[in-house]
């Protein structure tokens, strides 16, 4: 990798290690869709285990670091300076209908910025990673966001409500306005890859409602530093970890802006 700070090399580190569990197991999702008992329980064992692998890597470097992780919740409280922030399968619904469109994304956060981050999807071999000040890249090509202007040609891509959320209406009244001003709207199924393509310009722009945290963190630093905007909006003061993002090329920021609100 260019970009060799010990942060990143550790973040590399333990995705590579932790990727071989997932590819594997992913190979083994075809079997299971004919067991009675389903994938869904072996993917949680699977999310687990990858977490388990991630966090034991970073902690042997940095015991003393906080964790926010999606299974295991936070660890080593009290830090709130120096954070890893962690997402073992993110886009779990595809991994779990053996559609190769998910990631291990692991951010480090420093006095509540995000420093750097990786995201990684190790069926396609595909490892987006980015520090502040040092670029963009993708596996060892720099990357750089889309230079589309106008929000009437740009591809966006958006994950719509969860099953749980209590504004679906208007998320769905709000994804009807954005289609009708722009060229197409995607649905992809991770977070973490949806800003990553917007990172390297597959899309020019992605939002979301009532996302986790552990889903965008390392995105927040790869868009940047790829020369995109990200802002959050209208955030829920007692819910830190969910947010509303809108993240784009930065050129049709604006315009996007306007849709949405």
């Amino acid at each position: 990798m260019r970009l060799n700070s010990p942060q990143i090399n550790l973040i590399t580190k333990a995705c590579m290690k932790a990727s071989r569990v997932l590819i594997r197991d992913f190979g083994e999702i075809e079997n299971l869709q004919v067991s009675t008992k389903g994938p869904g329980d072996f993917v949680t064992s699977s999310d687990r285990k990858i977490e388990k692998i991630l966090i034991d890597e970073l902690q042997k470097a940095h015991p003393d670091y906080g964790i926010i992780t999606e299974e295991t919740g936070v660890i080593n409280k009290s830090n709130i300076k120096n954070r890893w922030i962690i997402d073992p399968i993110d886009g779990t619904m595809n991994f779990m209908n053996g559609i190769p469109q998910f990631a291990i994304s692991i951010g480090y956060e420093e006095d509540g910025e995000i420093k750097c981050g990786v995201i990684f999807n190790p069926i396609l071999n595909e490892m987006f990673c980015a520090e502040k000040g040092n670029g963009a890249f993708l596996n060892n090509s720099r990357i750089r966001v889309s230079k589309k202007n106008k929000i009437k040609d740009a591809l966006l891509v958006t994950g719509g409500p969860k099953g749980e959320s209590k504004i679906k209406k208007e998320i769905y009244s709000e994804y009807i306005n954005v289609s009708n001003n722009v060229s197409n709207i995607r649905k992809f199924g991770s977070a973490a890859l949806d800003i990553a393509y917007v990172a390297c310009g597959r899309f020019d722009g992605y939002w979301q409602r009532e996302i986790n945290y552990w889903d965008i963190a390392a995105g927040i630093v790869i868009l940047k530093e790829a020369g995109g905007f990200v802002e959050f909006f209208g955030d829920n003061k007692n819910l830190p970890l969910k947010r509303n993002i809108l993240a784009t090329n930065s050129y049709i920021h604006e315009e996007l802006k306007g849709l949405i609100k």
